[in-house]
């Protein structure tokens, strides 16, 4: 999977197109990703000593990681993710778009 948690991302299907977060998680498992502030639901949650306080809460659900596109660094905007080696044989994710690091 090419998206990994921190990384800004665009969603381009669903209820929640166009609108941009970041990735909280990554579940490469079920290729699904959990972004921050969207596809929310409401869910019930029980009072426990974590919580505290019990009631209807906004839960971000999982989308699947071809509903969404990473943001370029360079221009902000949506991208494809590719690699390539550097210099010391580390594999490195870049934009496919303008050619750009993605990772630091």
């Amino acid at each position: 999977m090419k998206i990994r948690k921190g990384d800004t991302v665009r969603v381009l299907a669903g209820k929640d197109k166009g609108r941009e977060g970041q990735v909280t998680r990554a579940i490469p498992s079920q290729d699904k990703v959990i972004i921050e502030g969207v596809n929310l639901a409401k869910r019930h949650q029980k009072p426990t000593s974590a919580t505290m306080q019990g009631g209807i809460i906004d839960k971000a659900m999982p989308l699947h990681v071809s509903n969404v596109a990473v943001i370029s660094p360079s221009d902000g905007k949506p991208t494809r993710v590719g690699y390539r080696f550097d210099v010391d044989g580390r594999k490195v994710r870049i934009c496919r778009r303008t050619g750009v690091d993605l990772d630091g």
